[in-house]
């Protein structure tokens, strides 16, 4: 890896380089990689065999004053006459918008917000700035925005924002569009109308032309993000109500100019008394009931009350969703890991699943009760009929039910659960001593069962790590290891929306979420996070290695390196189609990471990811440095059988192996 220095070193004397460099070589020297040398030896032995003189050697990788200066730097406080940019970034900060995540473009709204005290961060494209946003909001529970241009740049956000919607995410699109003069015109072709393009993948979209109602599409937007059933906003501005076209004098001169207590109310939808009594009577006749707290739960802070429901009640509870923890997989009451006992469930009390299940997709008994605890009348029995209806906030709804419920006793349900907890480590503890016995590579099973045992089981608070959970074969055996102690500690990222690829961007707004300490991040802020991905996915978004690496974000992202797409093994057989699911074999992705300006360790056998992990972790503690590890696979392993283990696994939903719902 090139020369890193450190933020609070950016004029490092030469002593100080040369006392750096000697540390770095000391952590490559003790690394074992096969292949490779880590850190700052590389591009310096490189060029050495390539004939170069140390004058004609590579400068170090440098952050300028801009990546170090940034935050320290005065806030614009909003004045008149202001731009329709300043009134919307004023009405932002007024909102509490938690972080902008941007690329080059759209720029009087980006400097208006930035200029504004929110912060913000540019990423290399807008699609993984996007997917970033999306992923801070699943761990925070807090609105934040992505911005587009016109064009190439927001169209690179549309697979972001179909999978923010499909996890029901807050997330603010702010784009930029053609001026009004250029309507009907071939002037600047790439432009265009954008809000049909994000038709069925948002909740509200508005294109503004008229500085004067800024403001008011303002309130709209925050309206429709801070209530209800979240769910994206786009907002597109033509250069005349944002730019330096959209002047305005006064408040004078502006529509429907109010505060936000005017616009929007905090109001929450309270329970009808007789639906919680019908509940009470429906869990009351119930032989093992379980509630399935997903995304809702998360976003109106209701798991201090769910776990005191769930307590009194004596009833198990299984999370499903976009995000993990807001019920601790260590409670005795928890069924997230305990698919075994799934089929089970004669009565599910679905509390905030706002993207709903069809039938057959939870794997609940066939004559399983349903109870639908939702915000939005209009949304109760979509997908899957249901027996009850309570039409509530999350949070009041729990907060009723803990209330007029009687202590009730499952001992059975609950000791059956338990026992299915166990089972599902035991199997789990089979697969990875199968993985083991491949010593020439590193079996899913293996990295999954390793991380397990760094990030629970080992030196660190097992509450502390975020971790954003990634991949497409390799997700389906890591789901099964990672835990949530608490709420936001796992980003799931394929949630319904299955997109391939967004799980570095992802990294970057868990780890910007974490390094500001929003939300439940609070009291892990400033730790490392670590991602999980593929090899298919790093191409869509491994190049903000680089992004993490100038803000440094301590990050450390698992690349399960197969040589191959998930869907290999169904054309294992057939060789005219078998290349089209195939990549080269042993691509040095830890080099990329290297390249950027991060840290890369390359891991052949077994035996070897637990001390990459350790060194990985010490280089993003004390360096601040994302750190890359690529793990070699064989593309085999997706064919099951006596020779290569479990296969492709399946899942079992609700629960930790969540992927649809």
């Amino acid at each position: 890896m090139n020369e890193q220095v450190p933020d609070d070193d950016e004029n490092a004397t030469e002593e100080k380089l040369l006392e750096r460099r000697n540390f770095l070589k000391k952590v490559a020297l003790g690394a074992g990689i096969a292949g490779s040398a880590a850190f700052a030896g590389l591009a310096g032995n490189a060029q050495a065999a390539a004939g170069k003189s140390d004058a004609e050697q590579e400068p170090p990788i440098t952050r300028t004053v801009a990546h170090t200066s940034f935050e320290d730097a005065p806030i614009k406080e909003f004045s008149f006459p202001a731009q329709g940019a300043d009134l919307f970034a004023k009405a932002c900060v007024d909102e509490g918008l938690a972080a902008l995540f941007c690329c080059p473009g759209n720029y009087s709204i980006v400097s208006a917000i930035a200029n504004a005290g929110i912060p913000t961060y540019g990423g290399r494209t807008e699609g993984a700035m996007c997917s970033a946003a999306d992923a801070f909001i699943r761990v925070t529970g807090e609105v934040a925005a992505a911005s587009g241009t016109e064009g190439p740049g927001f169209t690179n956000m549309i697979c972001a924002i179909a999978a923010a919607n499909a996890a029901r995410s807050p997330l603010l699109v702010v784009a930029s569009n053609m001026s009004l003069g250029g309507d009907d015109t071939e002037r600047g072709i790439q432009r265009g109308y954008q809000q049909p393009t994000t038709e069925g993948i948002k909740k509200y979209g508005k294109r503004i032309v008229d500085k004067a109602r800024v403001p008011e599409y303002a309130g709209y937007a925050f309206r429709n993000l801070k209530t209800g059933i979240p769910g994206p906003v786009h907002l597109d501005f033509v250069e005349e109500s944002a730019g330096r076209a959209s002047s305005v004098e006064s408040e004078l001169d502006l529509e429907n100019y109010w505060a936000k207590d005017k616009y929007r109310t905090e109001s929450a939808a309270y329970p009808d008394p007789t639906d919680i009594d019908r509940l009470i009577g429906l869990i009351k006749k119930s032989k093992r009931p379980l509630i399935v707290a997903n995304m809702g739960v998360f976003y109106n802070k209701a798991w201090d009350i769910l776990r005191k429901v769930a307590e009194k009640g004596n009833i198990p509870v299984c999370e499903a969703g976009p995000m993990r923890g807001h019920f601790s997989d260590a409670h005795p009451l928890s069924a997230s890991t305990a698919p075994g006992a799934i089929g089970s469930v004669d009565l599910a009390i679905l509390i905030g699943q706002y993207s709903m299940p069809a039938v057959g997709e939870y794997a609940f008994d066939v004559d399983c009760r349903y109870v639908r605890i939702d915000p939005v009348a209009g949304d109760i029995g979509r997908n899957l009929p249901i027996d009850l209806g309570i039409v509530a906030n999350e949070r009041a709804a729990l907060e009723v039910l803990f209330e007029k419920m009687p202590k009730m006793r499952f001992d059975e349900w609950v000791a059956e659960v338990a026992a299915a907890r166990v089972a599902f480590e035991e199997e789990n503890d089979a697969h990875y001593q199968k993985g083991l016995t491949y010593t020439d590579s590193v079996h899913p099973a293996v990295i999954a069962t390793e991380l397990n045992h760094f990030l629970y089981n080992a030196d660190i608070p097992r509450e502390q790590t975020t971790v954003v959970s990634g991949g497409f074969g390799i997700g389906r055996y890591t789901r099964r290891r990672l835990r949530a102690y608490r709420p936001g500690q796992i980003c799931n990222g394929a949630f319904q929306y299955g997109s391939i690829g967004p799980d570095v961007g992802y990294a970057f707004g868990v780890g910007v979420a974490t390094q500001l300490g929003v939300g439940p991040q609070k009291p892990y802020q400033g730790s490392p996070i670590l991602a999980v991905t593929g090899d298919a996915g790093f191409a869509y978004s491994g190049f903000e290695v680089e992004t993490l690496a100038k803000y440094r974000i301590p990050a450390i992202v698992v690349v399960y390196n197969n040589n191959a797409w998930g869907t290999w093994s169904g054309y294992a057989s057939q060789p005219r189609v078998a290349h089209v699911h195939q990549f080269q074999e042993n691509i040095q992705y830890h080099k990329i990471a290297e390249a950027l300006g991060g840290y890369g360790e390359s891991v052949h056998r077994p035996q070897e990811l637990r001390p990459a992990l350790e060194r990985a972790w010490q280089v993003a503690v004390n360096n601040r440095l994302p750190a890359v590890i690529n793990c070699h696979a064989k593309k085999e392993f997706w064919l099951g059988g006596s020779q290569w283990g479990p296969g492709m696994l399946g899942k079992i939903e609700p629960g930790c192996m969540s992927y649809n719902h």
